[in-house]
Parts: structure tokens; sequence; C-alpha cells
């Protein structure tokens, strides 16, 4: 069971994969489905933090010595400030909910990061969509295996 739950946690940080394939993984290894939604929602949702202090390091260490991306980054944050205030969390979480490739956590924190939401609504939004996206992944994956089991494949 060791082994099967660190194959789960490695496959929900591999960037265009995540939680579709840790999820996926986890089910038909045969583990619990429940314990599997759990983890990977705990494991892509604390993801959050490591990628969002890299950013933000980064940025102030080397992107911020080039004028040309600070004033693009200036300029990307004005433009959006107004829809990142009236959309700002349900649009990131709608955006991670959405279990396809590029959608997942990495790229959610990056756009977080880059339209300038506050870290705690962005990682509130980021564990919402991760929720949201995870059950849709088991339903499916659970669905999956009914059907193969029809088939007795």
């Amino acid at each position: 069971m060791l082994n099967h739950t660190m194959m789960v946690i490695l496959t929900n940080l591999v960037p265009t994969v995540e939680h579709v394939g840790g999820i996926s993984l986890g089910v038909a290894l045969g583990l619990d489905p429940l314990y599997v939604y759990l983890l990977s929602v705990l494991v892509n949702s604390l993801l959050f933090f490591p990628i969002y202090v890299f950013l933000e390091l980064f940025y102030d260490r080397l992107l911020s010595k080039w004028n040309w991306f600070r004033k693009y980054l200036e300029r990307t944050r004005k433009k959006g400030k107004p829809y990142v205030d009236k959309y700002g969390v349900l649009g990131i979480m709608l955006f991670k909910s959405f279990p396809g490739p590029f959608t997942g956590t990495y790229t959610a924190t990056i756009l977080s990061w880059l339209l300038g939401l506050e870290k705690k609504k962005a990682f509130l939004a980021i564990c919402l969509g991760s929720m949201i996206g995870g059950f849709l992944v088991l339903a499916f994956a659970m669905g999956a295996l009914k059907t193969l089991a029809l088939f007795k494949l």
C-alpha cells in the first residue's frame, strides 16, 4: 500500500498530469477511492506553496532586475485588477477545476501570481478547484472501471 501511495503522490506532482493521473492511477491500483481523492486534493493543494514561493523568489532575485519585465508585470496586473477583484477566486477555481492539460495547480498558481491575486485567496481558489476537479476525475475513473467490468476487460 505504501508503494501505491507514493506512486499516487509522485503522479500528482507531475505538471501536466497532476490529480487526473493521480486519482486514475490510485483507483486503477485498487486503493480506496475516498483515500485517493483526499490524498490527491491534499497534494495538489499543498503544491501551491512551493510554486508560489519559487515565483516570488525568481521575480525578486532575477526578473525584477529587467525593467521591461517589471513594467510588463505591472501593466498586466493593472489591466487585470478589475477582473481579479470581481472574478479572482471564482475564475481561478473554475480554471483549476477543469480536469484538462495545463489547467492544474502549476498553471493556476502562475496565473494567480501574474494577475496579483492575494496569496490567501489564490490558495483558497486552488483548494476549491482541486476538490471539484478531483471529484470529477474520481467520478470518471469509477465510471470507467464499472464500464470495463461490464465488458470483462
